[in-house]
């Protein structure tokens, strides 16, 4: 650590302490999260579940990316270093005074959906979702805090209480740690409302009352579910007086049919019915973010092209080879292709071959 320069302290928690720092060398601002946790070598040092995560995930950009960690020996503590974001969602939901717009709440959404969906691919699921634990910088979102996460086929129990309880799933109330990646699902649902309305969906004070909170809104869930939940909790005496919900519409009045929906989507109480992040990612509400890194994956092959070879440049070639791509499905046998090309003093001329 004596390469950073501490400039101030930006965040607390139960767990770590996170401090402003500059690379002495390189000018970088960067922050360090420094565990109060006390590590008597290098070895317990090593197998911190945020660090071997971290180093066995592949770079995301909605994923807090992990510069370097640090092992102090004398003192037993151990601090890693992040790239710097300018505030959580918690801490914007916390000075606004008016809901963010729905247009952009929707692509705050579909980050973290991206960022969730990277780490289900890579068979880990994060477990504490909430705003503290999502970070943004400009219009960038990105996931920190992966102290919780779990493998997606490890084995069952888990911990029961992992998550912060306004964002834990019914399988994480009703059940003695038998639940799964669908739990990030609900915790995201939930921050999605929060980001709508500023307000948090369900406040509980305590555990009753956060399933009752759920209860209210989405209902009981059927004997069949609740027999199923009962095998797999130690409170074999679960019961609810059966009572019907009363949905998102009187709720969300001012959103979108489409948000709407995707909310539903997230918040349905049989983990098994949940929606998926891919599913969610492939629903038409976020078709125009779609296409969006469509067209940015497009540019950057284009980019890349450009920077490989001077043909590539010719903005002539170029807008010739995209209307190729447009015809191509249309075009019969002979096909088409370039053989070469080049420069005069009237323009540039292609040559094709049939074949």
């Amino acid at each position: 650590m004596l390469q950073y320069r501490i400039q101030c302290k930006i965040g607390e928690g139960s767990f770590s302490d996170v401090l402003r720092c500059q690379n002495r060398e390189t000018g970088q601002v960067v922050a360090a999260k420094r565990l109060k946790q006390f590590f008597p070598s290098t070895a317990e040092a090593e197998e911190i579940p945020e660090v071997i995560a971290m180093k066995k995930l592949p770079h995301h950009p909605n994923i807090l990316h992990l510069i370097e960690s640090h092992f102090e020996p004398l003192l037993g503590k151990v601090t890693l270093i992040f790239d710097i974001m300018d505030m959580s969602i918690y801490d914007m939901i916390k000075t606004r005074k008016r809901p963010v717009p729905e247009a952009k709440v929707k692509n705050y959404l579909y980050q973290i959906l991206k960022g969730i969906a990277h780490l289900h691919n890579h068979g880990v699921f994060h477990r504490d979702i909430k705003p503290e634990n999502i970070l943004i910088k400009g219009e960038t979102i990105k996931i920190a805090d992966l102290g919780s996460v779990r493998g997606i086929y490890s084995r069952k129990p888990y911990t029961e209480y992992i998550s912060t309880r306004w964002y834990r799933s019914p399988e994480c109330l009703l059940t003695s740690g038998y639940y799964g990646p669908k739990m990030d699902v609900w915790a995201a649902g939930c921050v999605f409302y929060e980001l709508l309305t500023l307000k948090p969906l369900f406040p509980g004070s305590n555990e009753i009352d956060q399933i009752s909170k759920i209860h209210v809104v989405l209902g009981t869930p059927s004997q069949s579910l609740l027999s199923r939940l009962k095998r797999k909790s130690q409170h074999a005496d679960i019961n609810f007086p059966q009572k019907a919900g009363t949905g998102f519409g009187c709720l969300l009045q001012n959103i979108s049919e489409g948000g709407r929906e995707i909310l539903k989507m997230m918040l349905i109480y049989d983990p098994k019915l949940r929606s998926a992040t891919r599913r969610l990612l492939e629903n038409r509400y976020f078709n125009d973010l779609r296409e969006y890194d469509l067209l940015k994956q497009r540019l950057s092959i284009s980019q890349t092209f450009s920077s490989s070879t001077t043909e590539w440049r010719n903005p002539v070639l170029l807008s010739f080879m995209t209307s190729e791509r447009k015809r191509k499905q249309k075009l019969t046998l002979p096909t088409l292709f370039f053989h070469s090309s080049f420069s005069t003093n009237f323009g540039t001329k292609f040559y094709l071959l049939a074949i």
